[in-house]
């Protein structure tokens, strides 16, 4: 970087390439520093579906996220697939919800929310092998296609001027008083304006090793890992998404299946397990029964940034001046990272704020 730019963030997942291109527009000059290949982690691992899972069962904090975040993705989409030509296949497939044991809460969620549901009938579960419990449809919500989303939003910043640095590991921190007023990493040492830390599960890390205790406690943020399935199944196979209990079938658009997944505290372990694999494989082929036809194909793990109550931080340092965090989205990062963007430059540029801030300050309870 030969000048400095408005705003340096450090991390390349969706939280950091979505926050990078909400201030692009808003005019601001911008780096990504990302430790390995922009989008490859938590952001290139997930299923896509752009709601939480039983979001009547979450915190309203996620909530507001997700709903603005609704409202932003068609528009975003549309620009992406348009000016870059890599389409993130935004499909609004809906999702069929199984059980629901607490359907008088999913209900008043939906209600209060805007969310079209309704009951599903006998129809949706012809070719599925499971015991429905008050199974509700929901036919407007959708998926992205997270690999082509993250692709595209390279694109689209390539596009825009902002400068991207990948394999390039953070080292050290200049910091002068209250002030971050450099950052030294493998490839070099850069001056920085504004920082933002948007490094997913490896924000809580990061502090630990760069910040003192003395100016504040870090994130807790820690990393949670999940592990995935794809089979190469044909378009016609499952046409909407599926929440049978705690997993879920994902069908894109070119008839792939994604299989999904476990939640497992292992440290910075992406390691994939025969257990794992033979669980989910179990789960998918039982599940929907005519998967016994078509290859698993890839087995994966990535590792979600977990917070407490899966609440982000998306705030200013308390004691840094020029230092921002966007960070710790746990399973719900594509579901809210529009309006995680949103909220951080909001924030940075002094802008009313298009869902209220005070949720996902540092130093609130989480």
């Amino acid at each position: 970087m030969t000048t400095t730019p408005d705003i340096t963030i450090i991390g390349g997942g969706i939280i950091g390439l979505l926050t990078a291109r909400e201030f692009i527009k808003a005019g601001a000059t911008v780096a990504i520093i990302e430790k390995n290949e922009l989008g490859r982690e938590s952001s290139w691992a997930g299923g896509g579906i752009l709601l939480p899972l039983y979001p009547w069962r979450q915190p309203d904090a996620i909530t507001r996220l997700v709903l603005q975040s609704l409202k932003l993705y068609p528009a975003l989409a549309s620009q992406l697939a348009g000016e870059t030509l890599i389409d993130p296949e935004l499909n609004p497939c809906g999702l069929l919800i199984v059980k629901n044991p607490d359907l008088t809460a999913a209900v008043n969620w939906c209600d209060a929310n805007d969310i079209i549901y309704r009951p599903a009938g006998e129809d949706f579960f012809n070719m599925l092998n499971t015991t429905p419990d008050q199974p509700l449809w929901l036919p407007g919500i959708a998926q992205a296609r997270n690999p082509r989303l993250v692709k595209s939003l390279k694109q689209d910043l390539i596009n825009k001027g902002a400068t991207l640095i990948e394999h390039c590991e953070l080292t050290d921190i200049t910091l002068d008083k209250n002030r971050i007023t450099a950052i030294n990493t493998a490839s070099g040492r850069f001056a920085v304006n504004q920082l933002i830390i948007a490094a997913g599960a490896w924000t809580g890390r990061l502090f630990e090793q760069f910040f003192p205790a003395a100016i504040g406690e870090a994130p807790k943020i820690s990393p949670v890992k999940g592990q995935m399935l794809l089979f190469d199944a044909l378009p016609e196979t499952l046409s909407y998404m599926v929440l049978d209990g705690d997993q879920y079938l994902i069908p894109r658009r070119d008839g792939k299946i994604l299989a999904g997944s476990t939640v497992e505290q292992n440290d910075f372990n992406k390691t994939t397990t025969t257990e794992a694999r033979d669980r989910l494989n179990a789960f998918a082929v039982n599940l929907l029964p005519s998967l016994k036809n078509f290859p698993l194909v890839r087995h994966w793990a990535g590792l979600r940034p977990g917070t407490e109550h899966g609440i982000p931080y998306i705030d200013k340092h308390p004691e840094i001046g020029n230092l921002w965090l966007n960070a710790g989205h746990f399973r719900n990062g594509l579901a809210m990272g529009p309006a995680s963007a949103q909220l951080m430059v909001d924030l940075v540029l002094e802008r009313t704020t298009q869902v209220a801030p005070e949720p996902y300050k540092l130093t609130s309870e989480h």
